[in-house]
């Protein structure tokens, strides 16, 4: 199939069909989608040519002869029969605007004035009466209405796979979103429960520190630094006691005595102890107070946060199911 010296004179988008040659009435479509027809003329041997490429093979190679005629079916189908070809073709078309384009002009004035039969060529032979009547008894056996329902068959496929292809964009979409939704659900309670935990450690911690840390260290810390102090006194009164002059000390009184002021030291240095590590228990209850204030405040504002995303994926959703059609 050369086109060396033929020239496009004419092209436009048409779902291509072919009559079933077993039963002579059904049509065979050549594809699911609509194909580039093509009309080429041959100036050198003034030869018109129709032609339709699908995939890697030609759907219609056929040369326009004399007696060859194109049938509006329909208002969007046409078709007419090639005997060289043994077989009868139809276009269907997205609409009788489109139709009413072909064939072009160069081959309708070819035709003569006043005719239904649209396409001419001098250089072509003239088929038989024999066989122009088994051509027409081919035309006369088609369904005008099956043929036009098939055209609009076609055409309405097209747009069902455009939507169904549109649908399932959103679908995923959708499926998208709602895993999106689950997900930010589950981070928002998540969230709420780990407040609840903090506000609850932040309540028990705002107890003193000393009431933890059993009996013993009930005290409060004015009380202990008041008995520092009584008991600082008490080791300078026995110090300044055993130090005076004293009339025929006895020994065993003055090592009492020394054993006293050593047990109060003893203690004294316990209280001082204890004193201190009521103070750090306190700071690091405040400390830690402070940090659970801040991890709950940091909380609050997180849990703003998502739920501002999840308020946003609701609406997007709503928006989403109402777009949907």
């Amino acid at each position: 199939m050369s086109t060396a010296r033929e020239q496009p004179i004419f092209s436009t988008r048409a779902h291509v069909f072919q009559i079933d040659p077993a039963t002579k009435r059904n049509w065979i479509p050549a594809g699911k989608h609509a194909l580039t027809v093509s009309y080429f003329y041959d100036a050198t041997r003034n030869v018109y040519r129709i032609i339709s490429i699908g995939g890697a093979k030609a759907i219609i190679n056929s040369t326009v002869t004399p007696n060859m005629t194109f049938t509006k079916t329909s208002q969007k189908f046409g078709q007419w029969a090639d005997s060289r070809a043994n077989t009868v073709y139809g276009l269907g078309f997205a609409s009788e605007q489109h139709l009413t384009q072909v064939p072009p002009s160069p081959l309708v004035s070819a035709n003569g004035p006043g005719e239904e039969k649209l396409f001419r060529s001098q250089s072509a032979d003239a088929p038989g009466p024999t066989e122009r009547e088994r051509l027409k008894k081919m035309l006369s056996e088609g369904s005008v209405g099956e043929v036009q329902w098939e055209a609009e068959f076609f055409a309405l496929q097209d747009s069902n796979n455009k939507l169904a292809g549109a649908l399932r964009e959103a679908n995923a979409a959708a499926a998208q979103w709602r895993q999106q939704l689950e997900a930010q659900r589950a981070e928002a309670e998540r969230l709420r429960q780990r407040v609840a935990e903090l506000e609850a450690q932040a309540a028990s911690e705002v107890t003193p520190a000393s009431e933890k840390e059993g009996p013993g260290q009930g005290q409060s810390l004015e009380q202990l630094e008041a008995l520092v102090q009584t008991k600082d006194q008490e080791i300078q009164t026995l110090k300044s006691q055993t130090g005076g002059p004293r009339e025929a000390p006895e020994a065993a009184e003055r090592e009492e005595t020394q054993q006293k002021v050593q047990d109060l030291e003893t203690r004294n240095a316990e209280l001082e102890h204890q004193l201190r590590a009521t103070e750090r228990s306190l700071e690091e209850a405040r400390a830690e107070r402070e940090r659970a204030r801040a991890e709950v405040g940091r909380a609050a504002q997180l849990l703003d946060v998502r739920l501002f995303e999840l308020s946003e994926l609701r609406e997007g959703l709503a928006r989403l199911a109402e777009a949907a059609p």
